[in-house]
């Protein structure tokens, strides 16, 4: 799969983001890079969350959310798989920019 229409998959999966959740994300970009930083590893969420931003928070980098293409290429075996791969690993990385934790995105399935 070429990286464009990788990246349009995750424009695709944002769109799921129900608006009403979707207008509370501040200061965050999303990316898409070839590579990640260790085996295994489909996305990543850097910064702080909105459930820790308090007073102190202002004139920060913004967050960074990761989807690692070709991480989630290799572990898809169809187009199919690509596409739901990418929607879980967005909904996953975005969770943790609205402070959910691994562990309670594991009790709901991503």
């Amino acid at each position: 799969m070429t990286r464009e229409a990788f990246e349009e998959l995750v424009g695709e999966a944002l769109d799921t983001v129900p608006p009403e959740l979707a207008a509370h994300m501040r200061n965050v970009v999303i990316v898409v890079e070839d590579d990640a930083p260790e085996p295994g590893l489909l996305g990543l969420y850097q910064g702080v969350p909105l459930t820790e931003r308090g007073d102190w928070y202002g004139g920060v980098l913004p967050d960074h959310i990761a989807i690692y293409r070709n991480e989630i290429l290799r572990i898809c075996d169809t187009e199919q798989d690509v596409v739901e791969e990418v929607r879980i690993t967005v909904v996953h990385e975005i969770a943790h920019h609205f402070g959910i934790d691994d562990r309670r995105l594991h009790e709901l399935g991503y």
